[in-house]
């Protein structure tokens, strides 16, 4: 109803004459009039001029009256029009919500006849208005429903309305729906039921929704199951703390690490488990954690943790710490092991390592040791006695005559030749004597150029002159020329090289040591054999000394060796400040 006949209506209740002072007016008016009528007839024809009057006013009250009961009636007929009129558009209102609503609202008779079907249900079912009306409501309704659809009608029957309840229809292509559906009765005008109001609402996507969440809700809670025997069944001790640091979960293998019952442990704080000096920054290590946002990472990296039994016993674990946000709040995990065995296993292994190192390295000086007086006997005594040989052997030659014991003599000087130039060779194989007189440097320096002499494969050496290499020690000058010695032999032997690279210098106080070829290269399999005793005796060596060996294939294809050592404690005190100071 649009404003100007809302305004009509209004000016109809609120008419002028209707106002109570106009009334009362009226009222009085009349009354007056009845008073005259009254002296006017009491005088009768002793005051013709007052009755004449009198009937006049009568006359005149008559006509207004009438023509204020006319127009009354025309008004009231005119507001009876509007209302019509306001009643019809409300009901097409009405018709059209229904008509377009996507809910189903289906109309039908008590005997259950449908009787109007809009388009909700239409989209809803998939019949056609034309399909539906005149059917049963039993065309959308499964068989195994049809007893409910009798209660409900039943129900309608008697007046009732029957509020939301969740049922199933069958759409036109057969697929079942779930439906959330009330029915109200329809009412003639004497009140009584005449039909029903269907209005069906399609869940079946919400049904499929809820059954989703209820599917992931009970594999939520079996997952958490799960998980709880997990964690409860872990060989690991598993805590975890709040914000607050305070225990919230304690497995199983924690109640037997810590020895503490599970109820005594939930609610204390996790400080009551950790030595107290290590407190304080394990809650700010904690904090920082809880900063970074990493999920998980491990604890103790560098150094050794230990925990605190409920007896006072410390004893040292590994550990790995998560968090997560749950509610709004952080919890950190703690995964940790005890590895008090673990670690003294660890220990002796060390000291046994230790120990066998230390006897390698005495069997290895002892080897050394002999070598050298083997290379000293060789050198001094034989030498002496060869050369002494020789002497005699020329003096003899000198004296014979030409021929056969001459040519027999010469031949004889050249088979003592080549034994002195042996013994030379196996004294210097054994233990060069300029590594002890000379120094590293010299020594390695002629071991690179009677190699190459030897081998016939060009060896470019580069060993730094301002680095005090004579004042090594015993040990560490034996470790270096071993390792350049077994590298060249293993060159000449095995690489097949034309070309090889020799350096050593001294980088960050420590000595640099690299031994490089061009040839075919070490295989990774190679360095794992049993037998490669020369490789294991050169690591063994240089570990024992604090250094560490390096093997693997080289830029040029071939093999390269490095080896690096610290100096400290391997050069006399004034020259370990700077060890690449020129020598005076």
């Amino acid at each position: 109803m649009d404003a100007g006949r809302r305004q009509n209506l209004i000016s109809v209740k609120k008419n002028l004459l209707r106002h109570p002072l106009v009334i009362g007016a009226g009222g009085a008016s009349l009354v007056a009039l009845l008073a005259l009528n009254a002296t006017a007839f009491m005088q009768g024809l002793a005051a013709p001029w007052l009755l004449g009057s009198v009937i006049l006013a009568d006359m005149f009250v008559i006509g207004v009256g009438v023509l204020v009961a006319a127009r009354e009636v025309l008004t009231a007929e005119q507001g009876t029009l509007l209302v019509r009129h306001a009643l019809e558009e409300s009901e097409t209102r009405l018709a059209a919500i229904v008509e377009w609503s996507d809910d189903a609202i289906i109309g039908m008779s008590l005997d259950g006849v449908i009787t109007s079907w809009n388009r909700g249900a239409v989209s809803t079912f998939g019949y056609g208005r034309a399909e539906a009306l005149g059917q049963p409501i039993t065309l959308i309704i499964p068989e195994a429903r049809h007893a409910e659809e009798e209660q409900v009608l039943a129900r309608i029957a008697r007046g009732e309305t029957v509020e939301h309840f969740e049922t199933e229809r069958r759409a036109k292509d057969g697929r079942l729906l779930a439906v959330a559906v009330t029915v109200s009765p329809i009412r003639d005008a004497a009140g009584a039921v005449v039909g029903a109001s269907k209005i069906s609402r399609d869940i079946t996507s919400r049904k499929q929704v809820e059954a989703e969440a209820e599917r992931m809700r009970s594999a939520l809670t079996a997952a958490q199951a799960r998980l709880g025997a997990i964690v409860d069944s872990a060989m690991d001790a598993v805590i975890t703390v709040d914000e607050e640091q305070r225990i919230v979960l304690f497995n199983r293998a924690a109640e037997q690490v810590f020895a503490v019952p599970r109820d005594a442990a939930i609610g204390s704080p996790l400080d009551r488990f950790l030595p107290a000096r290590f407190r304080q920054a394990h809650r700010g290590h904690v904090g920082e954690f809880g900063a970074t946002g990493v999920t998980s990472r491990r604890m103790g990296d560098i150094t050794t943790l230990w925990a605190l039994r409920a007896d006072g016993a410390e004893f040292p674990i590994e550990a790995s710490i998560s968090q997560a946000a749950e509610g709004g709040k952080r919890y950190f995990t703690v995964i940790l092991r005890d590895i008090t065995l673990r670690k003294q296993y660890e220990d002796d292994l060390r000291r046994q390592q230790q120990e066998l190192r230390e006897l390698s390295a005495r069997v290895l000086e002892a080897r050394e040791e002999e070598k050298t007086r083997i290379a000293r006997e060789l050198h001094d005594e034989l030498g002496q006695l060869l050369t002494a040989l020789k002497m005699d052997l020329s003096w003899l030659r000198e004296r014979l005559p030409a021929g056969e014991l001459a040519d027999k003599a010469d031949e004889m000087a050249g088979m003592l030749d080549h034994t002195v130039s042996s013994t030379r060779r196996i004294s210097a194989d054994l233990r060069p004597l300029m590594l002890d007189d000379l120094g590293l440097a010299e020594a390695a320096g002629w071991l690179v150029e009677d190699f190459s002499k030897r081998s016939g494969i060009r060896v470019e050496a580069r060993i730094a002159e301002d680095i005090p290499l004579e004042n090594l020690s015993r040990s560490a000058s034996t470790a270096v020329y071993r390792a350049v010695q077994e590298s060249l032999t293993n060159i000449a032997r095995h690489s097949g090289a034309k070309n090889a690279w020799v350096l050593i210098e001294v980088d960050e106080g420590a000595l640099y040591v690299e031994v490089e070829d061009d040839g075919r290269g070490i295989a990774p399999q190679d360095l794992a054999k049993s037998r490669s005793l020369g490789l294991k005796g050169m690591r063994e060596r240089v570990a024992y000394l604090g250094g560490a060996l390096e093997i693997g294939r080289a830029p040029r294809g071939g093999t390269r060796l490095r080896l690096r050592m610290p100096l400290r404690g391997m050069l006399p005190e004034e020259t370990q400040e700077n060890p690449t100071e020129s020598r005076a």
